[in-house]
Formats: C-alpha cells, sequence, structure tokens
C-alpha cells in the first residue's frame, strides 16, 4: 500500500520513521509540507516529497497531519482527488462528520494518537464511520501499530481518550519529576533520580501490560504489611492522588469537547 502524508511535523516524522522501522519501503511514502526545511528532512528518510495534490493522488491511504485550523483551507481543494480514498485524520478535535464535509466520498478514520509515538511507544485510538469500513479500521490499527499500540473506539468516546492517553504523558511526566525531586531531596544526584524515576514508571507500565493484572493487585504485591511502601500509600491516599488523577482527565476531557468541530 502506498502512503501518502499531508502535513511533515513531528508526528508526521514519527509515522514516517515508524513505518520504514517496520519494513515499509520509503519509496511507497510521499509526503507534502509548505516548509522547504520539512521536506528536506523527510526526503533524507528516502521517501517522495512534493506538494498536497501529490501526496494525495499518490497514496492509496492519505494520511492528513497538518494543524486542525487549517482543515477548512487545505482539504477542499483536494476532494476531487481524495474521493473514495482511505484518509487517515490525526488532527485533535476534528470529527469525522467535519472531515466528511470537506471531503465528500472519502472513507475517513480518525485517530488519537500520543507522543511517545516519537519513540515508537504510542498509544493511539482509532474510529470511523460509513462510508469507511472495518476493514480500513484494521488497515489503520496495522499501520500505526508500528507506532507502538491501538485501540478501535466509537468516536463518542474520542473526548475520553483525550484526558487518557492523549493528553496522559504529561501527568507521566509529572510524576517522574516529582519522584525524581523526592529522591534530589533526600541527596540523590538529578540524573541519578531522574533514571530511577522514569525506569521505574516504565517498568510498572510494562507489568501491567504484560502480566494483565489489575494495577491494584500489582500495587498490594509491593506493599508488605507495616512496610515502606504501604506508609507511602497511605500518604498518597490522604493527599487525593487518585482523585486529582481522575479530576484532571474530566476537566480535560471538558476540554476536548468544547474545542472539537
Amino acid at each position: 500500500m502506498k502512503i501518502g502524508i499531508i502535513g511533515a511535523g513531528n508526528m508526521s516524522t514519527a509515522i514516517m520513521k515508524g513505518l520504514i522501522g517496520a519494513g515499509k519501503l520509503p519509496s511507497d511514502i510521499f509526503v507534502s509540507d509548505i516548509s522547504a526545511e520539512k521536506l528536506s528532512e523527510a526526503a533524507a528518510l528516502g521517501v517522495h516529497t512534493g506538494t498536497n495534490e501529490e501526496a494525495a493522488e499518490f497514496g492509496d491511504a492519505v494520511i492528513l497531519a497538518v494543524k486542525p485550523n487549517i482543515f477548512e483551507k487545505a482539504l477542499p481543494s483536494l476532494a476531487d482527488l481524495l474521493k473514495g480514498k482511505l484518509v487517515i485524520s490525526i488532527a485533535a478535535g476534528i470529527t469525522i462528520g467535519f472531515i466528511s464535509s470537506l471531503l465528500p466520498g472519502a472513507r475517513i478514520v480518525r485517530l488519537m494518537p500520543n507522543t511517545p509515538a516519537l519513540v515508537g511507544a504510542g498509544m493511539t485510538a482509532i474510529s470511523f464511520a460509513a462510508p469507511a469500513t472495518q476493514e480500513d479500521a484494521n488497515t489503520v490499527e496495522e499501520i500505526f501499530s508500528a507506532l507502538g499500540k491501538c485501540v478501535q473506539v466509537p468516536e463518542s468516546l474520542m473526548d475520553a481518550v483525550v484526558a487518557v492517553s492523549g493528553s496522559g504523558p504529561a501527568y507521566a511526566y509529572m510524576l517522574i519529576d516529582a519522584m525524581a525531586s523526592g529522591g534530589v531531596a533526600r541527596g540523590l544526584t538529578k540524573k541519578d533520580a531522574l533514571l530511577l524515576a522514569a525506569q521505574t514508571v516504565y517498568g510498572a507500565a510494562k507489568m501491567v501490560l504484560e502480566t494483565g493484572e489489575h494495577p491494584a493487585v500489582l500495587c498490594d504485591n509491593v506493599c508488605s504489611p507495616g512496610g515502606t511502601t504501604i506508609a507511602a500509600v497511605e500518604v498518597l491516599e490522604a493527599k487525593g492522588f487518585r482523585t486529582a488523577i481522575m479530576e484532571a482527565e474530566k476537566k480535560c476531557a471538558e476540554k476536548s469537547a468544547q474545542l472539537k468541530k
């Protein structure tokens, strides 16, 4: 399958590198952008570069990786070229219905990726609506699995996805920073504290994914009776750690709902 990518920003670069790393031939990818510098960087990967129209015509599937605020400016001129094609949008807040109004007849699949895709550890949620099919959604999942993990959800749940995984890396970074700062306060170097904290969060996430155990069970496994960990957990519970995260996600989902088109 040939893939056109309209827009050559950071996420596009992650997509290209992920696809090439997974075995996709660079010659099967065509990327466009208004920035000559971005196109030069893309060309260094061995992919074709050119105009939006050329990318749209080239791809069997075309990824829309432009900023949401220029959709209405950039897409109408591509409508004829994209009619009947599989079109994949990674724009936050832009609904399938809105894209379909600009690209009638295109098979639209909407994604919500997150920034860890840049290091091959992303989480991507996938939604679709007719005329796109389940087969189209499966094709998109196969493509984006090169950047991490994927899950298919109804579009009505995309605001919840934004709250959990789209914005979620920020919560994790704050946790890592707080853990590291606590270590520095007790004599560790910042370098060592960051390594200890980041690897611990990474390892805990890996345990959840690979063991299939509920996080609460894994937490219990670390908490020896009367031990150090349960003493720390007691403070986190008293300070409303879990409630703060859930309230933050609620606010995030509400904001996402306000911004969508």
